[in-house]
């Protein structure tokens, strides 16, 4: 190996020795901010969605798509509706779900356990009824109120979609108790194949329109939807209905359906989660959201939805940032994982950098240490010889031996050139050493061969 290559491994070796303990303590730092913030989200993630056929399903699949992009995996978890997701948020079963206002009372902790992403669109009471019934019973095919459905054999959803109970108290609005009509809780399908057949007067829903149902039940015929005439004061009674109106042909313009205006009541439906849902997944979902929801629909114009002014929970942070703010930098050249990596871990960075600086001014006094003591650790020996020869009773011979050893083992020290001048400092020391040895030494000897001087007599 040459001289050179190994001055060079030797100063690489003491670079690491002096700079390695901090190097080691940056990195189990950055290791445990790492883990203690965990930026990278989860590979999987659940989402409450509703019935088969609903809305809720219909979005799922849309963000299950979405988030497919960003190697996520969106689980879709079936339930009967709104109210049985807003439980299944609080036993912690699923991490987000659609759920709708006014179908479910909130608890207490609630505000602390659930956040909002904000709201995503309106559902509207669609509430169906045949024409025939209606003549039988109202000798009118229109319907135009609640009251109009004593009599009826009424479906209004499953217990867990939050309707009946919604339904329950419109109807008491009305003046109108459950025994004047036949009120049952039937799902979608069962209820739609049963009405169809005529086993049912009406039946309700509280879906967006992009439900299955509710596309196909209003182009069927002698199939109307009621509409809500009263739907402002509605508003006013119900502070989570919001008073909408479907206009008139914009199902299917050809063929004019609806053939007129129908006034309907609304609620509007969010986006939950559970608040220790990863923040990178809270980011994608509320983004996506807009790409989602932002479109202009029968209910609403281009990018009136997601909202978060109107919300009956926290809205989480990073929902309020993706919708109100624009898209941050990063995301808009890196990936998402990057982008959310630096976001993520940028000001723990900052504090590791203004910790790790003042400490890494020790590590060049601590090389030139290492450099320096190989030379020095020889002086030593050095003042050993040097005082043995001050000592005045020394054998000249054994000493030139221990520093010809002390010369040849000194030869042998490799530094880098900028340390260089101790090592020549060194062999010049051992040479003045090697002097004064050699003239104590012929001194020595000088005045052992003097003759004795004569005694007179």
């Amino acid at each position: 190996m040459s001289r050179n290559l190994r001055n060079l491994l030797l100063s690489i070796r003491d670079l690491l020795v002096s700079a390695g303990p901090l190097a080691i303590l940056g990195v189990a730092l950055v290791i445990g901010a790492y883990w203690w913030l965990k930026p990278t989200p989860p590979k999987t993630v659940t989402l409450a969605t509703g019935p088969s056929q609903s809305a809720y399903e219909e979005f799922g699949k849309r963000y299950q798509q979405a988030l497919k992009a960003e190697d996520i995996e969106v689980k879709l978890v079936e339930s009967e509706g709104s109210s049985a997701n807003l439980q299944l948020l609080r036993d912690g079963k699923v991490d987000l779900a659609f759920v709708q206002g006014g179908t479910g009372e909130l608890q207490p902790d609630d505000s602390e356990n659930l956040v909002s992403l904000g709201s995503l669109f309106v559902e509207p009471i669609w509430l169906f009824y045949r024409a025939d019934a209606a003549r039988k019973l109202t000798r009118s095919e229109r319907l135009d109120g609640l009251h109009q459905l004593r009599g009826m054999r009424v479906n209004v959803g499953s217990p867990g979609s939050g309707l009946p109970k919604l339904m329950e108290r419109l109807l008491d609005a009305n003046h109108i108790e459950l025994k004047e009509l036949t009120f049952s809780e039937l799902s979608q399908t069962p209820a739609t194949v049963a009405f169809l057949n005529g086993e049912l007067d009406a039946i309700v829903f509280a879906s967006a329109p992009e439900s299955l149902m509710v596309q196909m039940l209003l182009q069927t015929p002698d199939v109307q939807l009621m509409s809500f005439a009263q739907n402002e004061a509605y508003s006013r009674r119900f502070p989570f209905l919001t008073p909408v109106t479907l206009p008139r042909g914009v199902v299917d313009l050809a063929k004019n359906i609806p053939p007129r205006d129908v006034r309907l009541v609304a609620s509007t439906t969010s986006l939950l989660a559970r608040e220790d849902t990863h923040p990178a997944l809270l980011t994608l979902f509320a983004q996506n959201a807009q790409t989602i929801h932002g479109k202009a629909g029968w209910f609403n114009r281009a990018r009136e939805f997601p909202g978060t002014l109107h919300s009956e929970l926290p809205i989480a942070k990073e929902a309020d940032r993706a919708i109100n703010e624009p898209t941050p930098v990063m995301q808009r050249y890196l990936p998402f994982w990057i982008a959310n990596l630096i976001d993520r871990m940028w000001l723990v960075m900052g504090l590791l950098i203004a910790v790790m600086l003042p400490l890494s001014r020790i590590v060049p006094p601590l090389y030139q240490f290492r450099v320096r003591s190989r030379v020095f650790r020889w002086y030593g020996k050095l003042r050993e010889i040097e005082d043995e020869m001050e000592s005045g009773d020394f054998d000249g011979k054994e000493l030139l031996m221990q520093l010809d050893r002390l010369d040849s083992q000194v030869e042998k020290i490799s530094v880098p050139l900028s340390y260089a001048e101790e090592l020549y400092a060194l062999r010049n020391h051992i040479q003045l050493v090697r002097k004064r040895v050699t003239h104590r030494s012929a001194q020595t000897h000088a005045k052992a061969d003097a003759p004795a001087p004569s005694v007179s007599a």
